[in-house]
């Protein structure tokens, strides 16, 4: 056997250890019980410890300086490159210090949990303070005297910087919030109201699941404190949760969620196991499930359809035609929750925990006085002040298992969404008429060949500029946004 084929024997094994790792990881956040959490958290150091060795195992550096790639293809080639970024991460971050991040940040998404369900920040408050720590001593290891949070970003969206986003960002703001008084000032449409059964909001999600291309013979539905999609090749599920007063909520989340795991069920299969198997980037990721729950999911075609499959599951739902029921679903409103905020309001959510979190690693914030800084930015951003900490600081399990650089390929994923819904509508010019029969497989076939079948061939913003054939730019973004409100709004 070749270098190569030793060093590939070795990543599919340790792929996948890793994916019962994440499994793990599943059934902690869906069916473990509570008690077993002091074991799972020992359990997720232990694997994380092998995994880190085998990362770290000298005879991938051996291979590595071996093999010629010179006449290696494509997918070959691509191989090497993420081997090589993996090996180098895994070698700047003692073992040590990886397991013990494992092990608190384990022990603290239940300590998170605990307190969220308390509304009691203080509570969580210097486990909080312990991650930070340790995340502060992994990006100093990895960033070797660059900028700590532009480490923390190649975790999940390499090539991309905290400046490049800073100027993102910086376009994004002003329009939204501008855009925003306007909607806030203009008179907003009728809301759905009423009770409606969780059970047969379940029932009508997976069949939205099915609907969006999500295979069920590789895949489940079940729920979850915080939507989320798990795993990847033949082996990817998805959580979603319920509200009897608003069923939106469970929809889009699934919606959402399906958009993840579309991508993950959708990679070329000579890809299982092997750094090329998931998804490239965050970013990327979230493009997919942007795309599937707004331009797609809250079109005023797919809303149509949706419209009568929501009066078979629950009767009479209070709102009278189609063109109310698409507004109801894009009504813009006064919200504290991130998941659950309309696709206006959304980016600026993303915009004030990317700049918080920079501010804690940074050590400009302390932990201390976080939720006042939450509290202040929330009432500045949105003009009405947050009434408890699960509504604030506490909403997301982001922090708890120490995510930091993730919460900007939220918003990333939005403009890359905004690029390739441009693109793709171009191509598929009939594409409103099979919405508005509840067909998606146009969209998602689109998607399916020019996105997420390549898995991680290509370097993330250039799968992105591969399918829609254009640079990266907020811009398409913020047309689409701008003509969908003013519109819906008359401003």
């Amino acid at each position: 056997m070749t270098a190569y084929d030793n060093l590939m024997d070795h990543v599919r094994e340790t792929e996948a250890l890793a994916q019962v790792a994440g499994r793990l990881g599943w059934d902690q956040e869906t069916v473990m019980p509570r008690g077993a959490a002091p074991q799972r958290a020992e359990e997720m150091a232990a694997m994380e410890s092998v995994l880190h060795a085998r990362r770290l195992d000298p005879h991938i550096g051996a291979w590595l300086e071996q093999i010629d790639a010179s006449g290696f293809d494509a997918v070959a080639q691509a191989n090497l490159r993420h081997i090589r970024r993996s090996f180098d991460r895994a070698s700047k971050v003692p073992a040590q210090l990886a397991a013990r991040i494992a092990r608190v940040t384990s022990q603290a998404q239940g300590i998170w949990a605990e307190a969220r369900a308390a509304d009691d920040f203080k509570a969580f408050a210097p486990t909080l303070a312990e991650v930070i720590m340790l995340k502060r001593e992994e990006g100093q290891a990895l960033a070797a005297g660059e900028d700590i949070y532009d480490a923390m970003l190649a975790d999940y969206e390499p090539g991309t910087t905290a400046a490049q986003l800073d100027a993102m960002f910086g376009a994004l703001r002003p329009v939204l919030a501008e855009l925003r008084a306007k909607v806030r000032d203009a008179q907003a449409p009728q809301r759905l109201e009423g009770t409606f059964d969780e059970a047969a909001q379940m029932k009508l999600t997976r069949q939205l699941a099915k609907t969006f291309g999500y295979d069920m013979t590789r895949g489940r539905v079940d729920k979850a404190v915080h939507p989320f999609s798990s795993g990847s090749g033949l082996d990817v599920r998805i959580t979603t949760r319920t509200n009897r007063v608003d069923p939106f909520n469970c929809f889009y989340s699934t919606i959402h969620e399906v958009g993840h795991a579309a991508y993950e069920q959708n990679i070329d299969d000579a890809y299982l196991l092997t750094p090329l198997g998931s998804g490239v980037s965050m970013g990327v990721h979230e493009s997919q499930s942007r795309i599937y729950e707004n331009q797609i999911g809250r079109s005023r075609a797919f809303t149509g359809w949706l419209y009568g499959q929501m009066k078979d599951a629950f009767g009479d739902i209070g709102i009278a035609d189609e063109d109310a029921f698409f507004a109801a679903v894009n009504r813009v409103n006064d919200g504290f929750i991130r998941t659950e905020a309309d696709e206006l309001q959304y980016n600026l959510h993303v915009l004030l925990r990317y700049d918080l979190e920079r501010a804690l690693m940074g050590n400009d914030l302390q932990v201390s006085d976080l939720e006042a800084a939450w509290n202040d930015r929330f009432e500045a951003d949105f003009g009405f002040a947050v009434d408890k900490p699960s509504n604030g600081v506490l909403q997301d399990v982001h922090w708890s298992v120490g995510l930091f650089g993730y919460f900007p390929t939220y918003s990333l994923g939005n403009v890359y969404a905004g690029c390739l819904n441009e693109t793709m509508r171009t191509a598929l010019p009939d594409l409103d008429s099979a919405l508005a029969q509840g067909d998606t497989s146009p969209a998602t076939n689109w998607l399916r060949e020019n996105v997420q079948t390549h898995g991680g061939l290509y370097e993330p913003r250039e799968v992105i500029e591969r399918a829609s054939g254009r640079k990266v730019s907020e811009k398409p973004l913020l047309s689409y946004l701008t003509a969908k409100f003013s519109d819906l709004y008359g401003v």
